[in-house]
């Protein structure tokens, strides 16, 4: 069992902590975490970054539970979900109702017009569909896309797709977001517009969002940033960006 390295994220929010992943074994081992340590508070959106190989997309597989961990720990609110092992039975709801990805790709389903594709996983998760769909279209009506609602994602911009990408994180109302390169295929002004909705949903919804970017048009937004090099997290301020 890890020892507590920071307070408990309140009402939500994020904390990892010690957290190692070696894959391989013997001679062959390779540990692409070594001691991560990081917390996100319920409204807060913090970027992750660092050069490619540094271990940023094993880190968001890992609290995203498409991957085992080798060893440490995580917490998402007041739930551990992993203490040297899944404290989880069923990650594969915990994906679902807990944790809401947004991706470089928006990955829509083609053949569902908009309203459909975010109102998708509520009905998955046993939501009525008349519910879902009225989630999904305040969702999409606060993120400025709800006169795209019958569209086919084929249709739309490549902002708009990502817009939708966000509403869809957000149907199940998750305590956390994952956003794995969210603004990389944006233009400056998109990628700001993006970044800003981000964090104006973090705000409004209380959910602690993780941004893993490559993109220096957005790294400075950030009022948190934190790098990871050979491993190891490192914690800095940013300048943060108004949410207006």
């Amino acid at each position: 069992m890890s020892t507590h390295l920071l307070p408990a994220p309140p009402r939500g929010g994020i904390l990892i902590e010690g957290l190692r992943k070696v894959y391989g074994h013997g001679d062959t081992a390779v540990e692409a975490l070594k001691n991560v340590n990081m917390q996100v508070s319920p409204g807060e959106v913090v970027g992750l970054v660092g050069p490619s190989g540094s271990g940023k997309s094993t880190l968001l597989k890992c609290l995203g539970a498409i991957i085992e961990p080798t060893s440490g720990r995580m917490q998402l609110g007041s739930d551990v979900i992993y203490d040297d092992g899944w404290t989880v039975r069923d990650l594969r709801a915990l994906r679902r109702d807990r944790i809401g990805f947004v991706f470089q790709a928006p990955y829509l389903i083609p053949f569902l017009n908009v309203i459909d594709n975010v109102a998708l996983l509520p009905m998955l998760a046993g939501q009525p569909n008349a519910q879902a769909r009225e989630r999904a279209l305040d969702l999409l009506t606060a993120l400025d896309v709800a006169h795209r609602a019958h569209a086919q994602p084929s249709r739309l911009s490549g902002g708009e797709q990502q817009r939708v990408s966000i509403a869809r994180a957000l149907a199940n109302r998750p305590p956390v977001i994952l956003a794995d390169e969210p603004t990389a295929p944006l233009d400056s002004e998109r990628a700001l517009a993006v970044v800003r909705i981000l964090n104006r949903m973090a705000h409004q919804a209380q959910t602690a969002i993780i941004v893993v970017t490559h993109d220096e048009k957005i790294i400075p937004t950030f009022k948190r940033i934190y790098h990871i090099r050979d491993g190891q997290t490192h914690e800095e301020a940013g300048q943060g960006l108004s949410v207006e």
